[in-house]
């Protein structure tokens, strides 16, 4: 995708949904919660690349526990609005998670395929225990079982970005989120 103009990327953010000021309350919340859960514990903080690494960011910065932080990158949209149902792990762990209380850290749960891949691939390595915070849940969408353990915001069925979600990799630094006008 090529831009002719700044007014013509503009043109696509149809309307904000969720503003800076509620992604930053929300993130306090969710700081909050891993604080209390976790106090003294040893913790794992499992981005998902690219999408999620605005939310990693903003989130361990709430977090005053200790804990560590990882990324893996996976893929299931290649280009489109639409997840094509294959998953592709892109970028896997290095850790041994075993010794650790993992929480993937997400930025939208949308048909459930890729975050379902990927809590099968961190279960079989024994973590203390496993959770899912996302960002974003669009609950309508989902084709298989899958809940968070977590989730800041629940929207219906839009094909959203900022805030780290992107459509053909553009998008990702506005600091709210919205939706996308095809």
């Amino acid at each position: 995708m090529k831009f002719d103009s700044t007014e013509e990327w503009k043109s696509k953010i149809k309307r904000v949904l969720i503003s800076e000021d509620e992604l930053r309350t929300e993130m306090k919340k969710a700081g909050a919660y891993i604080n209390s859960v976790y106090d003294g514990s040893p913790i794992l903080l499992v981005s998902i690349l690219k999408g999620a690494f605005v939310f990693m960011a903003d989130l361990c910065r709430e977090v005053t526990v200790p804990c560590e932080i990882e990324f893996m990158a996976a893929k299931s949209y290649f280009e489109g609005t639409v997840s094509t149902g294959h998953v592709e792990i892109t970028m896997d762990l290095k850790h041994d998670i075993s010794k650790y209380h993992v929480i993937i850290v997400e930025d939208i749960i949308d048909t459930g395929r890729t975050l379902n891949e990927i809590k099968k691939i961190l279960g079989v390595r024994n973590p203390l225990s496993l959770r899912i915070m996302t960002l974003l849940d669009k609950p309508d969408r989902r084709v298989v079982e899958l809940k968070a353990d977590y989730s800041l915001f629940t929207i219906p069925d839009y094909f959203v970005i900022g805030y780290g979600l992107d459509y053909g990799e553009f998008y990702r630094n506005l600091p709210y989120i919205a939706e996308f006008s095809e």
